[in-house]
């Protein structure tokens, strides 16, 4: 072998460990300064940090919303209890209330964020909503998940959470916080997470859609579910609840449904939603402070069409008469 070749191949060793190594660096100072910035507040930083983030979606923005001390209660579940208005509660209850709310998610996610939230308090929770539709009767002890959710922003370790940190949207996501944190009056995500579906559904004239009322009215059977248990979603609620909020007030919504969407008596689904609301019946009569308020059931409201957009998303006016139920229930445990 000639000198030159040898002299050669050092050249390009030396070139591919210097380039590994200002790769690795470029890295490790990215890591750093999304660490630093935490783009979604997670309150990681040990710098002092403008409060809140730049609009966002909720699955993200949750971070932020949940440990924000002004509030002292929070609504947990997807768009089936989106409607339910914090400032609402509030008026109602007197409690400050954030909406935690994810669209497309289920107990597992909602978990996580109740976790999240009970643990950012300084001082114990006053009150919390949680709605357990039918992804909460799932036999599945996994709580399998739908759509990505980023539980690694929720982490309790610090590891697993910058480990998190090294995925693209979150570069994207520092380059908006930069602007939030260097502007003086930044365009700042709703603090109380509140996100009214219903505008969006009419701009696309959903509601006057005779396709979608026909589906409305149509029966949406579900062909039976988890009539016998058991119910893992009950039991991880209860022993997250028993071990952080053991005294902390709580309603469980059973979430509103077009009367079409509800199981006809005798069947399969029937007995599959009756074992699942007296899995959760029994756990809200197991604790001190706890209702269990079901919407899940055949009402005037719930038989009215124009009321919903689909067998599960009601409007506004729905929305107005759950509230008052929530509230009425936290009022009465005081």
């Amino acid at each position: 072998m000639s000198s030159s070749t040898s002299s050669s191949k050092a050249r390009w060793r030396g070139f591919a460990v210097t380039f590994v190594l200002a790769a690795a660096g470029l890295v490790l100072a990215l890591l750093a300064l999304a660490f630093l910035v935490d783009p979604y507040d997670t309150g990681r930083s040990p710098l002092p940090l403008k409060a809140g983030v730049s609009p966002q979606g909720p699955r993200t923005a949750a971070a932020s919303r949940g440990r924000d001390p002004q509030f002292h209660g929070a609504i947990f579940g997807n768009s089936h209890i989106q409607l339910v208005s914090p400032e609402a509660l509030k008026r109602q209850t007197g409690i400050p209330f954030v909406s935690l709310i994810a669209p497309a998610t289920g107990p597992r996610e909602a978990l996580v964020l109740l976790d999240w939230f009970l643990r950012q308090r300084r001082e114990p929770a006053q009150a919390l909503v949680i709605g357990v539709d039918v992804r909460w009767c799932t036999s599945d002890a996994t709580l399998p998940i739908e759509k990505p959710f980023p539980f690694w922003l929720f982490e309790r370790s610090a590891l697993a959470y910058f480990a998190g940190l090294m995925r693209f949207d979150v570069l994207e996501e520092v380059l908006r916080r930069l602007r939030y944190l260097a502007a003086s009056t930044p365009d700042r995500a709703r603090p109380d997470g509140y996100w009214n579906y219903e505008e969006g559904y009419e701009m696309q004239g959903f509601h006057s859609d005779p396709v979608r009322r026909a589906r409305l009215l149509a029966p949406n059977e579900a062909g039976g579910g988890n009539a016998t248990g058991p119910f893992p979603a009950a039991e991880k609620l209860r022993a997250l609840l028993a071990l952080q909020a053991p005294d902390v007030p709580v309603v469980l919504l059973r979430p509103p449904n077009f009367v079409s969407a509800l199981p006809v008596p005798g069947s399969a689904d029937a007995a599959a939603d009756t074992a699942c609301r007296n899995a959760f019946a029994e756990l809200a009569a197991s604790r001190p402070r706890t209702a269990l308020v079901d919407w899940r059931i055949d009402r005037p409201e719930n038989r009215e069409p124009d009321n919903y957009f689909d067998h599960s998303h009601y409007r506004l006016g729905i929305a107005r008469v759950v509230e008052a139920d929530i509230a009425a229930a936290l009022n009465r445990f005081r």
